[in-house]
């Protein structure tokens, strides 16, 4: 736990400093000693400014709730991820399989293309929020179908909850397709940079909006830890050593649906990110739950916030979907970790 402890903070220094090259990089330069400046005479520790107010207003306005967003959309993400891994006991799980982020897309496109019609109210009412609530709605809708479907007899079999989520994934993607069919130019467009997802309507409403969603899932599923590592060994090894497997299923798909639905909620769908930033830190150190669920929080927040960096740098003024670069980078991250596993595993072709 000692060595686990270390990396943790390694990690966690390394999320600070791609929180500070976010913060310091873009169309307006904020150097690193002009940062502090900020910090210190917003905190009342200095007096002097050295510093211009358009750097403090940007730094405050934009890009500070910016990252705070990357970090809990990320993190959130990589700790579902890591949490379904462990769950299903298979490295290719992750929240997407079970219907979250389809049941999200769904109903966010079911508002964009049918506001005018039939949800003009939602609009009227909650405003901005409208297409997050819808999302988030979706979300934990679908999951809740899965998993009644799911169980029988009081049980659910993980096998079984696979399958359907694969059916409701399939089913959501068909409605939503035929909604994008139906959608006009300017409906097309919103979809296409919502579901390719994107942090560039991050807010400090927006932030708070999303935290509490975000801060269960990340103090509850590290709780979790030692209860997914017995079930590594089997259900009915897990069941010996005390661990009430059924509730363990329904917490773990709970948190992750929280988190999950929060994210895309606000952020789109952005890929990869909870299925490989697990997969690194197996790689890199242990299986043990104990340091990859903290690990997989604090990494994702990591991998999103310098993701959001190229994004709205890469291509400026313009600014490039965070997911079409996690799926880039993500793939063949994915592809060399299958190729590895199969070689130490010593998998036969054909």
């Amino acid at each position: 736990m000692r060595n686990y402890t270390i990396i943790l903070l390694v990690l966690g220094l390394l999320l600070l400093l791609a929180a500070a090259l976010s913060i310091c990089v873009g169309a307006l330069k904020i150097h690193i000693g002009e940062l502090f400046s900020i910090l210190a005479y917003r905190l009342n520790l200095s007096d002097q400014m050295d510093f211009t107010r358009q750097q403090e207003a940007v730094f405050f306005n934009l890009r500070l709730p910016r990252v705070m967003l990357g970090i809990l959309v990320g993190s959130s993400l990589s700790i579902s991820g890591a949490a379904m891994q462990g769950l299903f006991r298979n490295p290719l799980a992750e929240p997407g399989l079970i219907g979250i982020s389809s049941g999200a897309s769904l109903f966010a496109v079911l508002v964009i293309v049918l506001e005018s019609r039939f949800f003009s109210f939602l609009s009227q009412t909650l405003g901005y929020h409208a297409l997050a609530i819808a999302a988030f709605t979706g979300a934990c809708l679908t999951t809740f179908i899965v998993y009644r479907v799911a169980v029988f007899g009081g049980r659910n079999n993980i096998a079984t909850l696979l399958l359907v989520g694969i059916a409701i994934n399939a089913l959501a993607g068909s409605f939503t397709g035929l909604l994008t069919y139906m959608a006009n130019n300017e409906q097309l467009r919103t979809i296409t940079f919502w579901s390719l997802g994107s942090l560039g309507g991050a807010s400090w409403k927006v932030v708070s909006a999303i935290l509490p969603f975000v801060a269960i899932p990340l103090v509850g599923l590290p709780f979790l830890a030692k209860a997914l590592n017995a079930l590594a060994l089997g259900e009915a090894q897990a069941g010996h050593m005390g661990v009430n497997v059924q509730i363990l299923k329904r917490i773990v798909i709970i948190l992750a649906t929280l988190g999950v639905g929060a994210s895309v909620a606000v952020s789109g769908v952005i890929g990869f990110v909870g299925l490989v930033v697990p997969h690194i830190l197996r790689m890199a150190f242990t299986a043990d739950n104990r340091l990859i669920l903290p690990g997989s929080a604090l990494l994702g927040a990591c991998v999103l916030v310098l993701a959001d960096l190229i994004s709205r740098t890469l291509v400026a003024p313009s600014e490039l979907p965070i997911g079409i670069l996690t799926a880039l980078i993500g793939t063949p991250v994915f592809i060399y970790i299958i190729l590895r596993e199969r070689g130490r595993s010593g998998w036969q072709n054909g």
